[in-house]
């Protein structure tokens, strides 16, 4: 059953004999004030619809260690020490001085409920329904969109070690599965496989054997109908085929890395991602909605490393008034991003993707004209073309004698076009940039999305704390929001029966 905070005050209340030491301006001083306006106990009544048994921790209080962990990036087990031995937590979630607190397992078990409810990110709209009340974002009409690389919770692993992984989970979950003849490994065993590993030959062998024994497993459990089984098995099938190919007779590990690549049974939904040619990451990514010059994130989600940013960007942007004027960098400059924005009416100040040319400073896409009604190209040297039903323009003979070919292309077919099914978006955002539409908007606010983003990322916050999407979401959205608390205090966060700004 749900516990309810207690009005009357312990003997030895935190707040009472140490509020002073608390500084004014805090988050927790702010919560030893307004937790329970900002968490009331109605707030989490569903997860625990039950009148019977033991009740559970008061939500104010549960909520507001939450938060405070997830503004410091503190374990469970430091933040249930925190709240045992330190006064300005004690202050802040309404305990006694000689409060033992709980035991971290009570932040796990939380967590567990929130995810499996209608409203798992409900610590997040409670700081987003005050940053509503207060009107800050009123008349703000600028959202900057960004994201940035979260390094995972665990190792990346080669080849051999996924095929060995995959298999004992398979042997371990799927009923039956440990009792099929594998020759590869002594499954059972903790260690690596009893192999030369300078030797090719032996590694060559090693992988054709795991493979093998991988496709045994698959050929025997090919319906398995329980869900935490049949994981397994598409985790195998997976790693079994996205690493090898079948040459000369025997399983090879591929010279390729595929495409959207599992680096890690462990968490098989963590993936590998450049950040540049020579800088990558293994883990996630946090893309950010943040309205610029309060520096309040409005909007958070989290992905696999390899997710494109402007989907996500555009899904971030969902709820808000048109009208708005969008900025970010070329991550979110494609076709579809940009026509999906100006479908929901909103103003695109988006650095654009270049436009290559087919000759070293020769002529580039822009310096030919399109006319869609007609359907037609015309090229700088005055030639028309048909567009066809593939969206290709093809020049071909009319480049033979061309004068101005040296500096359009080099092919011996001559230039051949091809545009997308949004080339008029993509033309307009390089024009607008080159014409600096919006370059002083673009250089003042977009650089303060950076700012949030260094507050997300601070200390060890990097690095996420958990396996999956889903549980990393709410991380990242409980972090999020104890950043927008601390903000909103900064602002000058007041409350006098109703949440405001208030002014100096």
């Amino acid at each position: 059953m749900q516990g309810l905070s207690e009005s009357n005050r312990e003997l030895l209340d935190a707040s009472a004999l140490c509020r002073q030491l608390v500084p004014e301006g805090s988050v927790e001083a702010f919560l030893a004030d307004h937790r329970h306006e900002l968490f009331p106990d109605e707030m989490f009544a569903d997860l625990f619809v039950s009148k019977r048994g033991r009740p559970s921790i008061p939500a104010d209080t549960v909520a507001s260690v939450m938060v405070l962990q997830a503004l410091e990036g503190l374990s469970d087990r430091d933040a249930a020490r925190a709240l045992t031995d330190r006064i300005s937590w004690k202050v802040a979630c309404g305990l006694a001085l000689d409060d033992a607190g709980f035991d971290f397992t009570v932040l796990t078990y939380w967590r567990s409920r929130l995810r499996n409810s209608e409203r798992p990110e409900r610590i997040f709209e409670a700081v987003r329904q005050v940053i509503d009340a207060t009107g800050v974002l009123k008349g703000k009409t600028r959202r900057a969109l960004d994201s940035t690389l979260l390094d995972d919770a665990v190792a990346t692993q080669d080849t051999v070690t996924q095929l060995i992984g995959a298999i004992r989970r398979v042997r371990r979950v799927v009923r039956g599965a440990s009792d099929v003849a594998l020759v590869a490994h002594d499954y059972d065993s903790a260690g690596k496989p009893a192999i030369s590993w300078d030797d090719e030959v032996a590694r060559a062998e090693l992988v054709d054997a795991l493979v093998v024994d991988a496709l045994n497993l698959l050929d025997a459990y090919e319906d398995v109908e329980e869900p935490e089984g049949a994981s397994a098995i598409g985790l195998l099938a997976l790693v079994a085929g996205q690493d090898v190919e079948f040459l000369e007779e025997r399983w090879r590990i591929v010279r390729a890395v595929a495409k959207d690549r599992v680096i890690s049974v462990v968490d098989p939904e963590s993936r590998h991602m450049h950040k540049s040619r020579s800088s990558y990451r293994d883990g996630y990514k946090a893309h950010l909605c943040v309205e610029p010059e309060t520096g309040l994130i409005t909007a958070a989600a989290l992905t696999p490393a390899s997710a494109p940013d402007g989907p996500t960007g555009v899904a971030l942007l969902d709820g808000e008034e048109s009208g708005l004027q969008v900025l970010a960098d070329g991550a979110y400059g494609s076709g579809d991003t940009l026509a999906a924005l100006g479908d929901a009416g909103h103003h695109r100040a988006i650095k654009p993707h270049p436009s290559n040319s087919a000759i070293p400073g020769g002529f580039q896409r822009d310096d030919f004209v399109v006319d869609e009604d007609a359907g037609t190209i015309t090229c700088p040297a005055g030639q028309v073309v048909a567009i066809t039903p593939a969206r290709n323009a093809v020049f071909g003979v009319r480049c033979a004698n061309c004068a101005l070919r040296p500096h359009c292309t080099n092919a011996r077919a001559g230039r051949h076009l091809r545009l997308t099914a949004h080339d008029a978006q993509l033309v307009e955002s390089r024009r607008a940039w080159r014409d600096g539409d919006f370059i002083s908007d673009y250089r003042k606010y977009r650089p303060m999305v950076e700012r949030s983003i260094a507050w997300l990322v601070r200390g060890s916050s990097r690095r996420v704390r958990f396996r999956g999407v889903e549980k990393n979401q709410l991380g990242l959205t409980t972090r999020v929001a104890a950043l927008n608390l601390r903000r909103l205090i900064n602002l000058g966060l007041a409350y006098d029966g109703n949440w405001s700004i208030a002014t100096t």
